[in-house]
């Protein structure tokens, strides 16, 4: 036991014998471990993106709901009269009235 585990510290295994197929195995199992930090940093790079697009998606969404506000508190008949008394205008006194066109034969 002692003998195996200071034969495996002195990397004897990489020079006895069967040693190309130990570096082989140890290629490959180097091989598996980058490519999976690589996906692991690939995975955490979507998380932040994904994070990022939805902050950008609740700041449109209360720009939106902003805009409509405002546009609704514009739409208003007294902001309408309130501008438009502004600019020299004022409403009518009189009702509207329906003019009716006769056809000519």
């Amino acid at each position: 036991m002692k003998k195996g585990l200071l034969d495996i510290l002195k990397g004897k295994f990489l020079v006895s014998g069967d040693a190309p197929k130990n570096w082989l195995f140890l290629l490959f199992a180097s091989f598996l471990a980058a490519l999976m930090i690589s996906s692991s940093h690939r995975a955490d790079e979507k998380v932040h993106e994904i994070a990022a697009l939805n902050e950008e998606v609740r700041r449109l969404r209360s720009e939106f709901v902003e805009g409509r506000s405002t546009v609704q508190q514009i739409r208003l008949e007294s902001s309408i009269r309130q501008t438009m008394g502004d600019a020299g205008l004022k409403p009518s006194i009189d009702p509207p009235k329906k003019i009716k066109v006769k056809a000519q034969d």
